[in-house]
């Protein structure tokens, strides 16, 4: 199935894009993207417990089920005043 990847702020800077388009197996999660995405580059590990997961613009839980043609979206945390 075809996942759009979006990902912002330091974690597009650690990947070098914003959005990667990509094949991924049927049945996988946010968390399988994830995984393969910190897999690939190492420093996004240290936001693991802290980036925020949306898929098609809807906040929602890592474990969340993908479909075909969806948009996942991680978010660092944001700060600022």
């Amino acid at each position: 199935m075809l996942i759009t990847v979006r990902v912002f702020a330091r974690l597009r800077d650690i990947i070098g894009t914003s959005e990667i388009q990509r094949e991924w197996p049927n049945g996988s999660t946010a968390r399988v993207v994830w995984d393969t995405l910190v897999a690939e580059h190492p420093e996004l590990n240290q936001y693991g417990a802290v980036v925020s997961t949306a898929i098609n613009e809807e906040y929602t839980r890592i474990d969340h089920p993908l479909a075909d043609g969806d948009e996942i979206a991680f978010l660092p945390p944001v700060s600022g005043g």
